[in-house]
């Protein structure tokens, strides 16, 4: 009888604590109610944001329940405090209003016997077989589906197989989730690379990828999290993993277009903004308009790329274009000049060859007269792949911290002297050479004096022996 007590209470255990972060067919999971994961890090439940009084299924962080990750119903609320979660038709989740009409729905079509709907500690709510195990065995999951937060392990990117996209869209205000006017998403034209978008308006560009970073991306050390990039047959993506699990962090796009990287801070209780942006001018799309350089330590912040000129001779301290400022000589009289430490351009009218070498690509460019710069796609382990660019070169920036850009080379006539666009660098070797000179001189004047006081030392020495020498014959004189 012992024993039968002892797994009735085993089995109901289990049941309880399967409760608590899952949702059956027989479960209906009403407003008021929530289903936490297993390590309490994440939240699902019902809330109104910020002043609205319309309700929302969404999911949050435990510890601050104002940061809301995932929005079920963003374009339809729920008008009242009625709404229900349950699972129908043997593997679909429903959000249900009072007159039971479909809110939101997963539109699953794979049925299952025994489904069974689970918030796992990674913030992702997953649709599954209750005897199933492994995410490939997945009927839905929320990841596929953000709203405006990636969290660690989702991805940022393609489906090649079903042609589907996972981005970021912002809330259109504080107080609606419903979609916004701003998206992060990640660009496959030619090279990936990613984009805040205003509507349809490129509003900040970061990248390409170059096998090791994304450009126009300050290169520090990070001890928080590493930065993932899978590009295969089946996907292009890029996720991001903490290094140290309890970090709690996130990364967004808010509603007024900016994108932030927080982590939260467990004694203060509250978020930490490592990484924003845009953060300064030169970080806006095309700032500096076609073939121009924007270089935030400067003033001004825009110059033209050299052999180009402004197109408006009266705007030339913020260019809106720039042109040649005269035809390249296709007849092999052109060179290339290398440029460091930049943002390379948007890969606008840009051809990729993933496996030729940086010389194989400069020959291809010169050969081609339309071939306006070249550059390496891959910087890891030596460099290898070509972009070469064809078109207007746009949204360059320069780089403070040259080991946060690129090497990038521009076509110009052979005539043409070597532009300013590399003066620091210039001016830093130059400086260099003059403090090297300097300390040269300085030891050489101190080895002349040192020289002629030893030469001097020697003279008064052999001086003071020839006196004593004749001090001594007139002793001898005087004793005989």
């Amino acid at each position: 009888m012992g024993s039968l007590y002892f797994f009735f209470f085993f089995f109901l255990r289990i049941e309880l604590i399967l409760a608590a972060d899952t949702i059956t067919p027989t479960r209906f999971f009403c407003d008021g109610e929530t289903l936490v994961s297993s390590p309490e890090i994440f939240e699902l439940g019902f809330f109104s944001p910020g002043n609205s009084t319309k309700r929302y299924l969404g999911i949050w962080y435990k510890k601050s329940p104002e940061t809301v990750v995932w929005v079920a119903n963003r374009n339809n609320p729920i008008n009242d405090r009625q709404g229900v979660l349950t699972i129908i038709n043997y593997g679909n989740l429903v959000l249900l209003n009072k007159t039971k009409s479909i809110i939101w729905s997963s539109n699953t079509s794979i049925k299952v016997e025994n489904p069974v709907a689970q918030l796992l500690d990674s913030g992702n709510l997953v649709l599954k077989d209750n005897f199933s195990t492994g995410s490939e065995s997945y009927l839905w999951q929320s990841f596929d589906y953000p709203s405006d937060t990636l969290l660690p392990g989702m991805k940022l990117g393609w489906d090649l197989k079903t042609g589907e996209e996972r981005y970021l869209t912002s809330w259109k205000s504080p107080d609606d989730p419903s979609y916004g006017y701003f998206t992060y998403r990640l660009d496959i034209h030619v090279w990936p690379q990613i984009f805040i978008y205003n509507g349809s308006t490129k509003m900040v560009r970061i990248g390409p990828w170059n096998g090791v970073f994304f450009g126009g991306v300050p290169v520090s050390p990070n001890y928080n999290f590493e930065v993932i990039f899978v590009h295969d047959k089946n996907e292009i993506y890029y996720r991001y993993e903490s290094f140290n699990n309890p970090v709690i962090m996130l990364t967004k796009i808010t509603h007024s277009g900016l994108f932030r990287r927080l982590i939260w801070k467990e004694r203060a209780s509250i978020w930490d903004v490592v990484i924003s942006a845009p953060k300064h001018l030169c970080a806006y799309y095309g700032k500096c308009g076609a073939n121009g350089v924007c270089s935030i330590d400067k003033e001004p912040i825009c110059e033209c790329l050299q052999g180009f000129i402004p197109e408006s001779q009266q705007n030339q301290t913020s260019p809106t274009r720039c042109v040649r400022s005269s035809p390249f000589d296709c007849r092999n009289r052109d060179r290339f000049i290398k440029l460091t430490g930049l943002k390379l351009p948007d890969l606008v009218e840009t051809s990729l060859n993933d496996i030729m070498s940086l010389q194989e690509c400069e020959s291809k460019c010169l050969k081609n007269c339309s071939c306006k710069a070249y550059a390496n796609s891959i910087v890891s382990g030596g460099g290898r792949g070509c972009l070469m660019w064809s078109g207007d070169l746009i949204d360059i920036r320069k780089h403070v911290d040259e080991s946060s850009g690129q090497d990038l080379y521009i076509r110009v006539r052979a005539s043409e002297q070597v532009s300013d666009l590399n003066e620091n660098r210039r001016q830093k070797i130059i400086l260099a050479v003059l403090v090297i000179s300097g300390i040269l001189i300085i030891f050489s004047l101190l080895f002349c004096i040192w020289k002629k006081t030893t030469k001097k030392g020697n003279s008064t020495q052999h001086l003071l022996i020839v006196l004593m020498n004749k001090k001594g014959i007139a002793e001898a004189n005087i004793l005989k």
